[in-house]
């Protein structure tokens, strides 16, 4: 019975991984891909209309700490004068915005 309760609660873990990995595919796309593209590069016309960085380049990836992006996540960015660059990501977890994260670091060459 024990080696049961082992394996079901590994099974369901694994789901929820890759679960949760789906899921942040399907964030970037929904929220992301708009202005970043599907492949990080920024290459989109909103992207260029409001001057997205290239999440390929590294040293555009060496210029910021996982930190920093996981704030910009969370709240948004702006510029100098207070104008709203990038809305932050709305209904998501912690543990979603870290995996958010880890998905702009696998653009890094």
């Amino acid at each position: 019975m024990n080696k049961t309760l082992i394996l079901a609660t590994f099974l369901g873990l694994t789901m929820a991984l890759k679960s949760s990995a789906a899921d942040v595919k399907e964030v970037w796309e929904k929220t992301c891909a708009k202005c970043h593209g599907a492949d990080g590069k920024g290459d989109t016309k909103m992207g260029k209309k409001v001057g997205v960085k290239d999440m390929t380049d590294a040293k555009v990836q060496a210029a910021f700490t996982d930190e920093k992006a996981f704030k910009s996540l969370k709240e948004g960015i702006k510029d100098d004068d207070g104008k709203v660059r990038m809305k932050p990501v709305e209904n998501l977890t912690d543990d979603d915005i870290k995996a958010l994260v880890k998905q702009v670091r696998a653009f890094k060459p």
